[in-house]
């Protein structure tokens, strides 16, 4: 809960919740790091009436580090659930799944199955586990396994994407098996994510810290590079851009892997026009209304049917256009439907200035914040939740 995505994925939807009469104990795994903030954390989740219980999370040695969490994990919810009596596990993916499968056959919990992806095949894809390793395979192979035993015998299933859902209901392991499935992309804090809520003052003290003037033509990416944004294509990208309007800068807003950003930049002759800006939470609604358009391009592969990022309800919210590639999640889908921004369908220079093109046409901010509104609400979210709640309980 101390990561931004626990904050901005987790945390919102637990408050909405307990809003809603649910009593809401949470357990995390939590990296030493990040620790400075856990008082943050602990009063933000009190004051809603939510009990965090977190652990530190073991990174080394892999696999036996895993099996040591897994172990502590489910220690502490049956201990918690010796008092507390729990109707309900809810698992935030695959590993956390094991234990609230366990606790489903051994404590008659109902069990919620929260995918968030296709986990395995995400770790295969990001080339995190090697198969021609033994070691990998055999954990790939379990892995799959267990996932149709998650979707057989969850109470209930989340996807974040109508691509995955539709993927899941082809497999042949569980046609005959009927499962329930609730889709729920990554939605986004409309109340945090909202123009009509920025001061205008702080907005300009910003551009001038960060060196941007009224001509500048900005182009943001917002969040962690991590394995799957495909850093060098953007920046490609940008500097195809750059050689089209020369007023163009591109913000990074990001806490991470800025040396990488920073060789990426020299590598396509534009490091002169790059920008980097670790915000916190309170400060990217600011970093996003500044912005022109955004981009976001994603490896495209099977796992990421099941992707839904978490930045594009947010950046959809502030009403600026995106720019991204095809093939990824129901992205397509949401940028059709809404009329939101833009897809690359290869990455090359012939469609990047395709793209940059159609950058040049008019989009309907109002309409794109609808579209979020629509798509990506966090009270619509809550909803949902709380009816899966309701459905497993009754």
């Amino acid at each position: 809960m101390t990561d931004p995505l626990g904050q901005s994925q987790v945390i919102p939807y637990l408050i909405g919740l307990s809003q809603k009469g649910y009593r809401i104990t949470l357990i995390s795994c939590e990296k030493k790091e990040n620790l400075a903030i856990k008082d943050k954390i602990q009063s933000l989740t009190a004051e809603h009436s939510i009990e965090w219980k977190p652990i530190l999370y073991t990174k080394s040695p892999p696999v036996l580090s895993t099996i040591y969490d897994i172990y502590r994990i489910k220690k502490l919810a049956v201990q918690l659930h010796q008092k507390k009596k729990f109707s309900i596990v809810h698992c935030r993916s695959y590993i956390a799944a094991i234990i609230g499968l366990q606790l489903k056959k051994e404590w008659k919990m109902k069990f919620i199955f929260d995918m968030r992806g296709f986990w395995a095949n995400e770790r295969v894809d990001g080339k995190i586990w090697n198969l021609k390793n033994p070691l990998y395979k055999i954990i790939y192979a379990y892995f799959k396994k267990k996932e149709i035993a998650f979707l057989e015998n969850a109470d209930y299933s989340i996807s974040l994407t109508h691509n995955a859902k539709e993927e899941i209901l082809s497999w042949k392991a569980i046609h005959n098996n009927p499962i329930k499935i609730q889709v729920i992309p990554c939605c986004a804090d409309l109340n945090l994510f909202n123009k009509n809520n920025l001061k205008p003052d702080i907005s300009e003290t910003l551009k001038t810290s960060l060196n941007i003037s009224k001509d500048d033509f900005i182009l943001l990416y917002l969040g962690s590079i991590g394995t799957w944004y495909m850093l060098d294509e953007m920046m490609e990208f940008f500097s195809v851009l750059k050689q089209q309007n020369k007023a163009a800068k591109f913000l990074f807003v990001t806490k991470d892997e800025q040396e990488r950003i920073l060789e990426s930049a020299t590598k396509y002759g534009v490091l002169e026009s790059i920008i980097i800006r670790p915000g916190n939470r309170e400060e990217v609604p600011y970093l996003i209304s500044i912005s022109n358009f955004s981009i976001f391009f994603i490896l495209p592969s099977y796992s990421k049917k099941a992707s839904s990022p978490t930045k594009q309800g947010e950046i959809m919210a502030m009403g600026i256009p995106v720019v991204c590639n095809t093939n990824v999640g129901d992205t397509d889908k949401v940028i059709n439907d809404y009329k939101s921004g833009i897809l690359v369908e290869s990455f090359n220079k012939e469609s990047y200035l395709e793209a940059i093109n159609l950058m040049q046409n008019p989009f309907d901010e109002t309409a794109i914040i609808n579209g979020a509104i629509a798509y990506y609400s966090l009270k619509s979210g809550v909803k949902k939740y709380a009816d899966v709640y309701q459905s497993v309980l009754s």
